[in-house]
């Protein structure tokens, strides 16, 4: 690894050298020459966020304060740019972090330091960063907070765009573990082509045509995985993957596909077995003004592809799956979320959007804007085929490509009317018809496996004048499974455009009879932001990206604060 790192900081500097030596040297017409130099007009900007809780009991919903009741997680940034040239830094503070999130969470220090430069085609990075190969499919790094997800890879980068139309990466170095030793080594390139700008036929008759092709491998040292007690299993140093991508566009019209393989890579997800890994995904497009509509399909099978082999959670991932199902904002509508099963799914989704006409009967004097989508998602094979055979060290389970499990993992349909009545009210009305297999979800299953539920929900916002408004929402989640019945509620009043108050109440009418209030104020001035909350939270799945962690119930004070300059 050392020496992986050591030839991407020489690379870098000798590239960034030689960019500065060809730049005295060129001639003096040249309108290339910038007219400030490489060091000079820099720019400071950066962030402060943090988000804390000084948490209490309350045995009603089973939260618990532990040993230490106030726990934060903190994040300072501090970059220096200019045209030419990029170094940032950010600090990080978790000792004893928000409930929910994987125990090596836990720690401080440097989370991510980096030296960029850019000039004409070359754009080169030492240090931490952030890349995704087409969409993700074999390679994707990046950083969401909510989920404690940082997977950056720190070691160097360099994209070119040697002629107009084609752009060309490489990378290398060892992923990101919160604030462990990083005992992995990744690399990978990445080319891509827009051919319409090589073709003119093409360009003449506006159609839009890139292809793309990419390569990742992992470096992994060997380790004992015992298949019994006198047989170990013989491990991959090297796990390839590569991939290959179409995107055409011409006008409204977008065609896209993705395919992705992956070499045999044995691993605590896949229970050790040999089988190599495919993705499949294909989406077509189409807009207008007024209206646009929306089908993909994705098929993926053993598609988990973490730098260390052993490790479970959220963590360590290379690449990503993209989710198949509706990201919904409303509370009760995100309260049975989808995680991607990266073992095997088959994952269909549409979407129709459509613009009512203003001053029409329906339409009235703003129009409106309604939306429907669909989702099914079904295993490649049924849990109980795969559970019955003994797999560790095998090629595993072999579904035909068109083979799908008799029962649904996640089915969603929903639709949703966006309509503004006059300048003072406006109103969002949803329904929505969910299928959720819990077993397969979140590992079991309560009051059955299987959630069938019926979601009601509408938001009002009523604006007083520019600097007062009201919003509410009311929700309503029907279901025989699971807890049975919950019922939400809010309203928040904003004053002065700087002030925010606001209450909820979750209820779940079901099974527990219990009340989650939650009271917030939040006020604004300038780059600061404070909110302070006070209530419970009640235990469930927080998702982003088909990925998702569980959050264990809590009462206490909430507090975040969030400064940018």
């Amino acid at each position: 690894m050392r020496k992986l790192y050591t030839f991407t900081i020489t690379l870098f500097v000798s590239c960034i050298m030689g960019v500065l030596f060809a730049q005295t040297n060129e001639s003096p017409a040249d309108n290339s020459i910038p007219k400030k130099g490489f060091f000079e007009s820099f720019s400071v900007s950066g962030d402060i966020q943090t988000n804390m809780l000084v948490a209490e009991n309350d045995s009603a919903i089973g939260a618990v304060k532990g040993d230490k009741p106030f726990k934060s997680n903190s994040y300072l940034r501090l970059a220096v740019k200019n045209d030419y040239l990029e170094t940032g830094i950010r600090g990080e503070y978790m000792k004893n972090p928000l409930p929910g999130f994987e125990a090596n969470y836990a720690g401080a220090g440097i989370g991510n330091v980096y030296l960029r430069g850019r000039y004409k085609f070359l754009d080169a990075t030492v240090g931490d960063f952030y890349e995704q190969f087409g969409n993700g499919l074999i390679f994707r790094t990046y950083e969401e907070r909510n989920l404690g997800i940082d997977n950056s890879l720190r070691g160097g980068r360099i994209i070119l765009k040697p002629v107009q139309g084609l752009t060309l990466k490489a990378l290398g170095g060892s992923q990101r573990y919160y604030f462990k030793d990083r005992n992995n080594t990744v690399y990978g390139s990445d080319l891509e082509m827009n051919l319409d700008e090589w073709i003119s036929a093409l360009n003449k008759n506006d159609w839009k045509l890139s292809i793309g092709s990419s390569f990742v491998s992992k470096i992994e040292p060997d380790e004992i995985i015992m298949v019994s007690g006198t047989h170990a299993l013989n491990l991959p140093k090297y796990v390839p993957a590569f991939s290959g991508r179409i995107n055409l566009q011409k006008s409204g019209f977008v065609f896209s596909t993705e395919y992705a393989k992956k070499w045999n890579d044995p691993s605590f997800d896949s229970n050790y077995i040999y089988k190599d890994g495919s993705a499949l995904l294909v989406s077509t497009s189409y807009s207008q003004r007024g209206m646009s509509f929306l089908l993909q399909a994705k098929r993926n099978e053993n598609m988990s592809y973490r730098s260390v082999r052993s490790r479970s959670g959220i963590s360590s991932f290379i690449n990503h799956m993209p989710p198949f199902s509706m990201q919904h904002s409303y509370t009760l509508a995100a309260h049975y979320p989808y995680a991607t099963q990266r073992m095997g799914e088959w994952a269909f989704q549409g979407e129709v959007r459509y613009n009512i006409k203003r001053r029409t009967t329906l339409g009235g004097r703003y129009g409106a804007d309604i939306r429907a989508s669909f989702s099914h998602i079904r295993g490649l094979f049924d849990e109980a085929d795969y559970a019955n055979q003994n797999a560790r060290g095998t090629m595993g389970y072999k579904p035909a490509f068109f083979d799908m499990s008799k029962e649904t993992y996640y089915q969603d349909f929903n639709i949703d009317l966006n309509k503004k009545v006059n300048n003072f009210f406006s109103f969002s009305l949803l329904y929505m018809n969910q299928i959720y297999n819990q077993k397969v979800v979140e590992g079991h299953g309560v009051n059955g496996d299987i959630v069938k539920s019926n979601v009601f929900a509408g938001e009002f916002k009523f604006n007083f004048n520019r600097k007062t408004n009201l919003r509410t929402e009311l929700q309503y989640l029907t279901t025989k499974q699971d807890l049975g019945d919950w019922l939400y509620a809010s309203a928040e009043l904003s004053l002065f455009s700087r002030l925010m108050l606001g209450f909820s109440n979750t209820y779940n009418a079901g099974t527990t009879k219990i009340h989650y209030p939650m009271a917030t104020a939040a006020y604004s001035y300038k780059s600061h932001r404070l909110q302070l909350g006070y209530g419970r939270t009640r235990e469930g799945i927080t998702c982003a990206g088909g990925v998702c962690r569980l959050v264990p119930a809590s009462k206490g004070l909430n507090i975040a604060y969030n400064y940018n300059f």
